[in-house]
């Protein structure tokens, strides 16, 4: 249940505070299992995504799409494709909006750098890149999106995947494999599933194909709250983003 008072008292609090207090109460916490980060936001973060969604300044999606364009990092949230494969590195996990009509999430895995003990065995082996490329439009006043590709590519652990190498990255995808009006693009010669067991394969299967709503509960130029539904019947996912570029 909710706690009034903490409702009552957020109703009291200024925009910038009540956001200050939402990235510090969410600190470290998105490393925890989805079903706890469900738990979470259901028993303590509601209350601040409700005051905030009363104060957004930009309610209508074609007034968003500016604010969006640029580098974006996911602080806290409770998407499940975020974390199909292990080792995904925080730090270094990036949403890019460019102004052609597409953005990008793109993260570093680097499996077993979590912990000392495995950095032993896994050090020497490479990490990989992921790219989960997407199609954003605004349709009678609503986001729609649309996966386009998802790409996979080796590289040293060693040397982070930095912003430059992002956007660079997504670039040269965009050039290299959307220049024609209606890409067609294999999954299967994209990122190699032959590694993985069938049910991650399923899952990335089913992201592949989906057409997604977004909706910004808030947005202003450094700030975003997003409530994301891959299908009617899914539980919505939550997220918290702050602006990096």
């Amino acid at each position: 249940m909710v706690n009034i008072t903490t409702v009552e008292k957020l109703g009291n609090l200024s925009t910038p505070e009540i956001k200050t207090q939402l990235l510090e109460i969410v600190r470290d916490k998105d490393s925890e299992s989805l079903n706890s980060k469900v738990q979470f936001y259901q028993h303590q973060l509601l209350p601040y995504f409700s005051e905030l969604s009363k104060r957004n300044p930009y309610p209508k999606p074609s007034q968003q799409v500016p604010l969006v364009l640029g580098v974006w990092k996911s602080i806290w949230s409770t998407i499940p494709f975020q974390d199909i494969l292990p080792g995904r590195i925080r730090e270094q996990s990036y949403q890019i909006f460019h102004d052609n009509g597409y953005y990008a999430n793109i993260a570093r895995f680097a499996p077993g750098q979590q912990t000392k003990f495995w950095q032993i065995f896994t050090s020497k082996l490479p990490a990989y890149d992921l790219m989960v490329l997407q199609k954003y439009a605004i349709q009678d006043e609503q986001w729609f999106i649309q996966n386009v590709g998802i790409f996979q590519e080796l590289k040293n652990r060693n040397k982070p995947l930095t912003i430059v190498d992002a956007e660079d990255w997504f670039t040269r995808i965009f050039t290299t494999k959307l220049q024609e009006k209606t890409p067609e693009i294999d999954l299967q010669q994209e990122v190699n599933l032959d590694q993985m067991d069938r049910g991650t394969v399923k899952k990335f299967e089913k992201a592949y194909l989906a057409v997604s709503q977004l909706e910004h509960l808030y947005i202003d130029e450094d700030f975003r709250l997003v409530k994301s539904q891959r299908e009617k019947n899914q539980r919505p996912s939550y997220t918290i983003a702050i602006r990096i570029l």
